[in-house]
């Protein structure tokens, strides 16, 4: 069987829906006194509108394509018997949004036959949505303007560039301050705009880099089709297009061999 165009179509429309669904759940939830924060094994939160927002996408997901697979940050893998996989993260960036910062975001990728086909990255506190589907362009669209297609930016030296990054501790716990420190010094603006905000900053041309040294594979999914249907590139810091590789980069075109050698020093191969 073949990805149908029309049926790519569908299923992006209707993703860009539930990550609007889910949204609007988890909003109910933002900037309140009763927020109950849970810490997971791995020390990360989570809350009941993460675990809310997941629940509400599984539900619409099996009510319109119920043989598609799942595969979600809090909830246990469903298998696929339609060749189409779901990968949800339903707060990307749960410790801003217990925070009270409003740079979260749903993320909402696709795959078909382990090919990431579209990607949806909603940010509900800031009514912004970016979406893209393997042929279809990357589109952004704010509050209740008319979605525009968008793309990287051109920007061509690191000197120029504006880079993202989550936090430093991601740096340090994987031992590579020594990235950090000269992607920094290199840059001309360094911020921490980080979790998916950095890469959809990255994605509509208004941010040049976005350095991820942590990720899990629902971190990562949707971003592949949202950077290279603007024209730029997700991959991981080997230069892999991949969402396994437990980190990534956003990066516009100009600028992609320049970070990977970067973050790969001494690879002749690079």
């Amino acid at each position: 069987m073949t990805l149908d165009d029309t049926e790519l179509k569908q299923r992006l429309d209707f993703a860009v829906d539930a990550a609007c669904q889910a949204g609007e759940l988890i909003l109910d939830y933002y900037q309140t006194d009763d927020l109950h924060v849970e810490l997971k094994s791995d020390a990360s939160p989570v809350t009941v509108a993460d675990r809310g927002a997941e629940q509400l996408i599984r539900r619409l997901i099996d009510e319109v394509f119920p043989r598609d697979g799942v595969l979600g940050e809090e909830f246990d893998d469903k298998r696929s018997f339609s060749g189409f996989r779901w990968i949800l993260d339903p707060i990307d960036g749960t410790k801003s949004f217990v925070s009270g910062v409003p740079l979260f975001g749903t993320l909402v990728g696709l795959e078909y036959k382990n090919r990431i086909v579209a990607g949806v990255c909603r940010l509900p506190a800031l009514d912004e949505v970016v979406y893209a589907a393997v042929g279809q362009g990357t589109w952004w669209q704010q509050g209740d303007r008319q979605p525009q297609r968008t793309t990287v930016s051109s920007v061509a030296h690191l000197s120029d560039a504006l880079l993202c990054y989550t936090s430093v501790q991601g740096f340090v716990t994987i031992d590579r301050m020594d990235v950090f420190e000269t992607l920094g010094r290199s840059a001309r603006l360094t911020r921490g705009w980080g979790d998916c905000y950095g890469h959809l900053l990255v994605a509509t041309g208004r941010a040049d880099v976005m350095v991820d040294p942590l990720l899990s594979p629902w971190d990562a999914a949707a971003l592949i089709p949202l950077l290279q249907e603007a024209g730029g590139h997700f991959v991981a810091w080997n230069g892999e297009v991949t969402i396994h590789a437990g980190n990534g980069i956003s990066v516009n075109s100009a600028l992609r061999n320049d970070v990977l050698n970067m973050l790969n020093p001494g690879d002749a191969n690079r």
